[in-house]
């Protein structure tokens, strides 16, 4: 697996935008105070930060008890806005204090000139302040402040806008033109027509409200295959929430159902059937009964772009003790005849698995078909590190890949998966820097500059969701990574495992764009990836350690300073590099797996 930490680079420019000042016969309204909550005493009440940027905290506050704190993430400049009813042909002033690197204050949707102003380095409270005028027929603006990309968190109080009163903002119609698009075996793709003067919408799965959105797209997730749900959507903003949209119905297709035929709670491992390294070589009929799943490492390509996958048992000069071919698919339909799942690995830290033709894709199809049928095994281990998947410069939407090497592996998975069935058991092994580090970095990037692999695994675990039996991601030989409290988290302690697993059980916003969400797991379909010892990989977790996240992640306790989104006694289990290593330690990991009460 992965042994070296990779980093991604983001290439930022400051663009700077001075406010504008703009005369217009002032309606004869009164002159009030018209933001909303403008000292966050009320927390976020009113405000709309992006990506989940923005939390009220009492410190620093320039007055009262409280103040805005964002911090920005990614491609994500943590903007926080709100719509203000105004009249049409007035004037406004734009005023608030700031704290931080590159803070700006404007206004949008003026009908005139929108504007901003902004200050380089404001180290203590700096009033920042600008006027703008509205157009013959505007009748709402929205205000705002942001940071900018890669820099330190900023803070906001005491925004104020003033100037004539507007009308009272009208609650907006419900929304039209609800469709389902094809449905999954566990999820549901919804679109709508948008609802003039909404700033959000909320998803109903019958009574219950599954979902809120900003944009007017949403995929509800977490379904039972083959059952009929009927959907409604209401439109909202400050005013209130609309009545809802008449109802659509979808039926979730059939699928291969949750778990793939695992019990309850998991354990995985790689075993070292191809090569040995310090942990030494371990025979198939010599991995204890406790490992429900096992992982062939590895299958290789004959070359990088080939999509020509072989295995082959460990050779007898670098392994002694190998067992014979004979011996060792015995030992396979043993343990399938126990109730568990064998499965051939693909990748690797040296198998680097580009598919960018048709041509490998086929092969790649047609390779590993005869090595699942050599071999009798119940399905395929994806693991794919390096340099195998990364994104084309403009390829941003994880929904709709356009890159050859992500389009032609799912199309690769979902044939195989047609191939054998819904007893195929599918299960994927990437770096947290292919998949959590999404939630800052997509790709190239909207500046260029970045890693095109960070994010890349994101595209094909949504595509295959629905088929998708496992993913265990390597929680190891990983810098550190944001999680959704907007914190670093580092590895090789529970709160590093915590935050990650939060992240895939609770979705989250594709480099910081709320209306590109990659939407949770289902609980059954994750396992926690962990080094089963200090000699396997960086990132080594105590027992105890993996314990606190256990108990956090499935019943919420012992969770330290990360709060999660949820409880998930489902989590299907852990899964280790490797079985060969955790021999080696004595079974120190797998011996903790059982003794753990998941009760």
């Amino acid at each position: 697996m992965h042994r070296t930490r990779l980093t991604a680079a983001l290439v930022a420019a400051v663009l700077a935008a001075g406010g504008l000042v703009a005369t217009a016969t002032t309606a004869e309204a009164a002159d009030a105070e018209l933001a909303r909550n403008g000292g966050f005493e009320a927390g976020l009440t009113g405000w709309s930060c992006t990506a989940g940027s923005g939390v009220a905290v009492g410190s620093p506050a320039r007055s009262g008890s409280s103040a805005l704190k964002a911090t920005p993430a990614g491609s994500d400049n943590a903007k926080c806005s709100q719509t203000v009813t105004v009249l049409p042909n007035s004037t406004y002033t734009l005023s608030g204090w700031v704290q931080g690197s590159y803070v700006y204050l404007g206004a949008s949707g003026t009908g005139t000139t929108d504007v901003s102003t902004w200050t380089p380095s404001a180290t203590s409270w700096q009033r920042l302040s600008t006027t703008f005028s509205t157009g013959a027929s505007t009748t709402s603006v929205t205000i705002y402040t942001h940071g900018w990309y890669g820099t330190p968190a900023y803070h906001a109080d005491d925004i104020s806008l003033f100037g004539p009163g507007g009308g009272p903002v009208q609650t907006p119609a419900a929304p039209t033109g609800l469709k389902a698009g094809s449905p999954g075996s566990t999820s549901v793709p919804l679109s709508w027509n948008a609802s003039s003067g909404a700033t959000g919408y909320h998803v109903y799965r019958g009574t219950a409200r599954v979902a809120t959105v900003s944009g007017t797209s949403a995929t509800v997730t977490g379904l039972t295959p083959s059952t009929a749900y009927s959907f409604q959507v209401s439109a909202a903003n400050e005013a209130g929430e609309s009545p809802k949209s008449a109802a659509v119905t979808a039926t979730t297709t059939a699928g291969g159902g949750p778990g793939g035929g695992l019990p309850a709670h998991a354990l995985v491992g790689y075993l070292h059937a191809s090569f040995a390294n310090g942990s030494g070589y371990t025979r198939m009929a010599d991995v204890p009964d406790s490992w429900d799943v096992i992982n062939l490492a590895f299958g290789e390509p004959t070359s990088v772009t080939s999509g020509d996958i072989r295995f082959r048992l460990c050779p007898v000069a670098e392994c002694p003790n190998v067992e014979s071919e004979a011996d060792f698919k015995a030992a396979v339909k043993a343990k399938q005849a126990a109730g568990k799942k064998v499965l051939i690995s693909i990748g690797g830290a040296n198998g680097q698995v580009q598919l960018s033709t048709t041509a490998a894709r086929d092969a790649f199809v047609t390779s590993v078909s005869k090595i699942i049928d050599d071999y009798g095994l119940d399905g395929l281990d994806i693991d794919f590190e390096g340099h195998s998947l990364s994104l084309n410069t403009g390829d941003t939407d994880f929904r709709n890949p356009t890159t050859p090497v992500v389009v032609n592996l799912i199309s690769a998975l979902k044939t195989l998966k047609a191939r054998y069935g819904s007893g195929f058991v599918l299960t994927m092994a990437p770096e947290t820097f292919f998949v959590q580090l999404g939630y800052q970095y997509y790709g190239s990037g909207p500046f260029g500059g970045q890693d095109p692999r960070a994010g890349s695994y994101l595209p094909v675990i949504h595509a295959m969701r629905d088929d998708l039996t496992l993913l265990h991601v390597q929680d190891y030989n990983s810098g550190p990574i944001m999680g959704l409290d907007n914190q670093y988290h580092t590895m090789g302690g529970a709160d590093f495992h915590i935050a990650m697993t939060d992240m895939l059980l609770t979705g989250f916003p594709v480099a910081g764009d709320q209306s590109r969400f990659f939407p949770a797991l289902r609980p059954d379909q994750v396992a926690i990836g962990l080094p089963a010892s200090t000699n396997a990989g960086n990132g080594h977790t105590s027992p105890a350690e993996v314990n606190k996240v256990l108990d956090c992640l499935t019943r919420k306790a012992n969770c330290g300073s990360y709060q999660t989104h949820g409880t998930w006694p489902a989590l299907r289990g852990l899964m280790t590099w490797s079985i060969n290593w955790d021999r080696y330690s004595q079974w120190e990991f797998m011996k903790n797996f059982d003794a753990y009460n998941w009760s």
